[in-house]
Order: structure tokens, then sequence, then C-alpha cells
């Protein structure tokens, strides 16, 4: 019973996880109340803390780990047998697999006490609740229809957002959610709706056919989405007991270790290159041999059977591996930077406040008075870096757009070579036919389409890489300002209280960097990101979401729209020039793409002028989110260190503070900080001492 012990394993594995974010999540949130209810008691004693960011910041993260899920984004190709490897997935047949329904709908599988499904619609209405029968009659086509609403340029369901299905799974409740994506196919609007997703997922699931060994489409789909962009994919071959069903003598052993080696041969020579982290061969821990269909008619029978022999144990190891161990504690560890940093930030302004209780109203505003200097050096450190934050964004901008521009400009220079392996067949009788050559422009059209998606593709990925190094490089920026504003408010605490405060007791250097330095660095995500309408929980600052939004989707489809209509109608005069004489198929075709080159070069500075602003305004938005984010964290500290003075001040003027129990209050808060902190550590050390 190999299987069900990989299975349970991987179950316990994901209930210890969510007992694990449960446990620090409440912490977490014991953590905020403790510091929210010192801050409301301030009001009468000395003042409040000006603890306001930490409050937010770890009631936000609290949330989020509650709600945290493991996010799995499925992608496949029509006939691929997707929905029978989800159904064997999660050990029921729960999406229809039987007539290979298609949809452009979004379909997020997950936990829910009954089954049901929600429509979520984009036009403003109520989302609406259905039985499964009814989704399946009323948001399922077939693939004939499909083709025609692509051809026609339609969407399926324009007015859907995406759905949500709830089924009482062991799977589901123990925290893996599933988004089921549209069917990749030969249209670019449907795989630009996948883009937007994949950033917002913790693993990609691939599902690919041992008898359609890695065809054009998802070649294309893995070059242009995936390459180059860190994503983590686990590449499942599905139907691999079908390569024995396609030989001859089936019983022959030789035979069928020779095809499943070529086959393996191919799938290694076309998937390598995407099982590579850090410079190391993963290949053996992302691909995977499944039997679908055997694997869900043994659990149909027996939901304990052992599924030995269909590949899923070892790919269930796998994931397993990736989600509780990697995922999670990387998960795990930015939460626990984040309660040392409210800690720290609450000892530090505990430790400032009480050697200042036994100040006349005058002397401490003397001692305020004299750190002004300090607090404007602070300003100055945050306008520099901001500066900085600007500067790189006008030259990344500048720079990357005028890259695009260049790169438009040049299409035409290799576009006759380039283009040959995307041209339709021509036949030339066919094309003098008019029933035939709406065929044939909407053949050309889609070719055309394909061709811009690879070669904007190829430039994107560029673009990535120097925007990738250009936040690298602030990052390391942020460090080098982060430990400059450490000094400076060092220095603001030794004038104020006349002593040496060190209340870091954590060992890892980072520690020390101010909790704004930390996220401009990327060491914490905090805010939520978006996948289809509704909120992802931990998904943090994205700036390859913003970019990809905007010129690979936006600017993509603006030089297809901006192109295809305008040269689509010359060619096809230009063909209807060439003569029923004309028969040679090899010169029609350079007849074809020296015309189509023509239109294209004629159109190509318009384009890329107007598309090259798209890119610039991009770039700039990428660097303008984290820009207002840093800037905002930076002022949000110095006005929260101001008004911590203040307060005091402001409370010294109107009232008589008990030196005793005000020292008792902040020092009770100071210890409970930390015994929630402790907890937190505990929990944290334990996780990695299991998987150790």
């Amino acid at each position: 019973m190999i299987e069900q012990v990989t299975t349970d394993r991987f179950i316990q594995d994901l209930e210890r996880v969510a007992q694990v974010r449960s446990e620090i999540s409440v912490c977490l949130s014991k953590l905020a109340e403790i510091i929210n209810k010192a801050e409301l008691a301030g009001d009468s004693s000395s003042g409040k803390l000006s603890l306001e960011r930490d409050i937010e910041d770890i009631t936000v993260a609290s949330k989020n780990l509650r709600q945290g899920v493991f996010r799995l984004l499925v992608l496949g190709d029509m006939k691929r047998g997707k929905s029978t490897f989800l159904n064997a997935l999660i050990g029921e047949k729960l999406l229809p697999s039987d007539v290979n329904p298609c949809t452009a709908v979004l379909t997020v599988l997950r936990y829910g006490p009954e089954k049901k499904v929600t429509i979520h619609f984009n036009d403003g209405k109520s989302p609406q609740q259905l039985d499964f029968q009814n989704f399946k009659y009323k948001y399922t086509i077939d693939p004939t229809e499909a083709k025609k609403i692509e051809q026609e340029k339609k969407q399926a369901f324009p007015d859907v957002d995406y759905a949500v299905v709830e089924y009482p799974l062991t799977l589901l409740e123990k925290g893996i959610e599933i988004v089921d994506s549209p069917g990749l196919n030969d249209t670019e609007a449907r795989n630009e709706l996948s883009l937007g997703y994949v950033n917002n997922c913790h693993a990609i699931l691939f599902v690919m056919r041992a008898s359609q060994p890695c065809t054009l489409g998802e070649r294309r789909y893995l070059e242009n989405y995936i390459k180059g962009r860190g994503l983590t994919v686990f590449f499942l071959v599905n139907a691999w007991d079908q390569v024995r069903e396609s030989l001859i003598d089936p019983d022959d052993v030789e035979e069928l270790k020779e095809s499943e080696e070529r086959l393996r041969q191919v799938f290694n020579a076309n998937l390598a290159e995407y099982c590579t982290v850090e410079g190391q061969n993963i290949y053996d821990e992302r691909v995977f041999e499944l039997s679908s269909i055997q694997a869900l008619r043994r659990r149909l029978k027996n939901p304990q059977a052992d599924l030995e022999g269909t590949g899923f144990p070892k790919f269930m190891d796998s994931l397993n591996t990736f989600l509780t161990r990697e995922r999670a504690i990387a998960e795990l560890r930015q939460v626990r930077t984040l309660a040392r940093l409210a800690c720290n930030h609450t000892r530090e302004a505990v430790a400032r406040r009480l050697p200042l209780l036994d100040q006349d109203v005058n002397e401490l505003k003397k001692r305020i008075d004299s750190v002004e200097p300090e607090f404007n050096k602070l300003t100055g450190i945050r306008d520099e870096f901001q500066k900085e934050i600007i500067n790189t964004r006008d030259t990344q901008a500048r720079t990357i757009s005028e890259s695009f521009r260049s790169y438009v400009l040049n299409l035409g220079n290799t576009f006759e070579t380039d283009f040959l392996r995307y041209q339709p067949e021509l036949n030339l009788f066919d094309f003098l036919s008019s029933g035939k050559r709406e065929a044939f422009n909407t053949a050309l059209q889609k070719a055309f389409e394909q061709y811009i998606t690879d070669k904007s593709a190829a430039w994107t990925l560029t673009a990535e890489k120097d925007i990738n190094a250009a936040f690298r490089e602030l990052s390391r920026s942020a460090a080098q300002y982060g430990a400059s504003y450490s000094q400076v408010t060092d220095q603001i605490t030794e004038k104020l209280t006349g002593q040496n405060v060190k209340v870091n007791t954590t060992t890892t250097e980072d520690d020390n960097s101010p909790g704004w330095a930390k996220w401009a660095m990327g060491l914490l995500s905090l805010s939520n990101g978006n996948l289809a309408g509704f909120a992802l929980a931990g998904a943090g600052f994205d700036w390859k979401n913003i970019l990809l939004n905007y010129f690979t989707v936006i600017g993509v489809g603006g030089i297809i729209t901006a192109v295809t209509g305008i040269f689509l109608g010359p060619i096809g005069f230009a063909l209807l020039g060439l003569g029923v004489g004309f028969l040679q198929a090899d010169q029609a075709r350079k007849e074809l793409v020296k015309t189509a080159k023509k239109e294209l070069v004629k159109h190509l500075p318009q384009v890329a002028h107007e598309q090259s602003q798209v890119v610039y305004n991009a770039v700039k938005e990428c660097f303008d989110s984290y820009e207002r984010e840093v800037s905002k964290r930076i002022s949000d500290d110095i006005v929260s260190r101001k008004s911590e003075l203040d307060n005091l001040v402001k409370q010294k003027k109107t009232r008589e503070i008990n030196r005793e129990s005000e020292f008792k209050r902040l020092k009770d808060l100071q210890e409970n900080v930390i015994a929630q902190l402790q907890k937190i550590e505990a929990a944290y050390s334990n996780l990695l001492a299991f998987y150790s």
C-alpha cells in the first residue's frame, strides 16, 4: 500500500502545516490585540507609542495566514485528460470528463461543507448559485463550438468573471485550492487569459499526453509564458498506459521498453530547460508519467486503493515536499520576521519611553528639539532613496521602451525568414474562390498573431531580466539606506534617553534593518494579490504582474490589432492580382511573404511609436508602485517616531503621570509581546525540526 502511505503522509503534512499556520495566526492576532490595547491605555497615561503600522501589518499577516491555502494552477490543452487527472487527484468523479467539455470560465475548486457552485459575474450582477448538473449544462461547451467562438473572436461567457466549486473533500479541507484555467489552444487571447494567473499560484500542474508528446502549441506556450520566469511547474505526462496499447504487440516487453525510452527522450529534450533551479537539474522531481484513468478507476472502487504503477505516488510525494517543506517554511519565515519586527519596535519604544517618564515638560521639549537634526537626516534618507528609485524608473522606462521600439522596427529585417514557419498552406486555386479566401484570411491572421506573440514574448523575457536586475540593485540600495537609517534612529534614542539602547536579540544580520527596508528588499510580502477579480492572500508586491498585465497582454494585443486589420486586405488584393496562371506554390508563398513584409514595414513605425508608449507606461508603473509603498512606509516610520514623543509631551501637559503604574504597564506590554513572539518562534522551529 505504497500509495496509501504517500497519500496519508501528504494529508498529514498538509494538516500539520495548517495547524502551524493557525497557531501562528492566533499568536499574531493576540500580538496585535496586546499592542492595540496598550495604545488605547496610553491615552490615559503617558501617551501612545505610535505602533499603528505594526498593528496593521501583523493584522493583515494574521488574516492572510488564517485564510492561506496552497493554490495549484492546472494548465493543459483540450483532450489531455486534465479533468480525469483532477478527478484522480481528489479521488472522486467531480469534474465532467466523459464528453471533453471546454469552457472559458476560470474555475476555483475549494473546500466547502456542502457541494455547490457559485458563478461570479463581472457586470455587477449578484453571484448565482447552481448545482453541478446545471453548471455543466450552462457553462461548458464542446470543442467544435469553442473553435467557432474563437474564429469569431468572441468570448463564450463574457459576463462571467469566475466560478467557485465548493466540495467537502479531505485534500481541499487540508489547505489545497485548485484553479482550473481555460484550456490552452490556438488563440492568443485565451492563452493570455491564463497568463494572468500564473504568478498568483504556488505551483503549475501542466498536463500533457504521452500520445501527443510536446505539441507545437504546448512548446509555444512554454516558450512564451513559462520559460525564464522562475515559476514552479510540475509536468504531468498523462495516459502513459496507452503507450503499451499503441504497440502492435502489447506484450512485447522489449518493444515497450524501446518505445517508452524514445518518448522519455522527446520529453526530456523539450522540458529539461524548465526543470533547472539555481543551476541544479531537478527533472526527476518535476516530470511524471501518469495513468490518470487507471488511478481514477481504482480510487472510485476503493478510496484507499494502492496506486502503485500509475505514477501518482511519486508525483504526490514530490508535490508534498515542495508545498509543505519549501513553500510553507518560506511563508512562515516571513511571518516570523514580521513578528520579530513588531516585538522589537515595541521594545524599542518602551526603552525610549521609560527614561523620559521622569523628565519635566521643559526638559523633555529640549531633548526633543535636540534630535530635530536627526529627524531631518531620516527625511533626507527617504528623499535620497526616493530619488534613486525615480531615476531608476526613468532610466528603465526610457531604455526598455526604446528597446521595444527598435525591436519592432527591426521585425521587417528578419520577417521573410521568421514568418516561413507560421504561414498557412497556400493553394492559389482555393484562394481565388471567395469561399476559400475567407478561410485563408482567417488562417493567415491566426499565423500572424502567433508570429507577433512569439516575437513579443522573446523581447518581453529580455525586458523582464533587465527590470529584475534593476530591482535587485534597488534591493541592495535599500539595505544600505536601511543601515544608515538605523544608525540615525540609534542616535535619536541615545540623545533622548542618554542611554545606548539595543534591544534586538535576533541572530540574523538582516533583522537589524528597519521594517520599511525589509519590505523594499523583498523580505516581506504583506498585501493581497488579485486573480480574476477575487483577492488572494500573501501575493505581496510583484512587479511581474504589473508588467505582464501592461505590455504582454495589452501590448501584444495592441500590436496584433494595429497591424492585422491594416495589412491583411492589401495582401489579399496582391495575391488576387497574381492571376490564374501563377501556379507555382513555392513562388506563391514567397510572394505572400514579400507582400506581407511590404505591408508590415509600412506600418511598423506607427505601431512602434504607439506601443512603445504602452511599454514606457508599464515600466514606469512598476517602479511608481514600488516607490509609493517604500516612501509611505518610511514616512509612516518617521511620523510615528515624532508622534511617540509628541504624545508624551501632550500627556505631561495635561495630567500627572503615575510613574510606578506606568512603568509596570509598559514592562507588562514588553513581556506579553515577547511571550507571543516566543510562541511563534517555537511553532516555526518545531516545524523545521520535523522536516529536518
